[in-house]
């Protein structure tokens, strides 16, 4: 997603598509961005939502509080980040400890593979039965 403030600094290199217009603490903004209008809306909502948390019953929110609100998506981001990396880890791990089973049977004699996935009755019985039918 590419936004860019008139006047302002482009905030990625792709090529800007639309012009969108929002209001975040009773300001309006013109954004140009190659997002889906519904998408770049959502986002100001989403900014809209905590600001109104800390500017209370004022129509316009001050800088403290934009910068409050700031902190506060920051802090949220940084937790979804750690959170993330949390659960990659724990996958890793998995995928780790199931590749190492899988390289240890694919390393296991052909006839130990074999003996794992059919179980049979003990050789020494089947050598004493096979005697038997032998001795008729």
């Amino acid at each position: 997603m590419c936004l860019t403030l008139p006047g302002g600094p482009i905030l990625c290199g792709l090529a800007v598509k639309r012009t969108i217009k929002i209001h975040i603490g009773g300001q309006q903004y013109i954004l140009r961005s190659d997002a889906d209008e519904s998408y770049v809306q959502a986002l100001a909502d989403s900014v809209n939502a905590r600001l109104d948390a800390f500017k209370g019953s004022r129509q316009v929110a001050t800088q403290s509080d934009v910068v409050l609100a700031a902190l506060k998506l920051a802090d949220e981001l940084e937790h979804e980040k750690q959170s993330q990396s949390r659960l990659r880890a724990e996958v890793r791990g998995q995928v780790e400890l199931m590749l190492g089973q899988v390289e240890a049977q694919l390393a296991a004699p052909a006839s130990a593979v074999v003996a794992a996935a059919s179980p049979r009755e003990p050789r020494s019985r089947r050598s004493a039965q096979a005697v038997s039918h032998k001795a008729r």
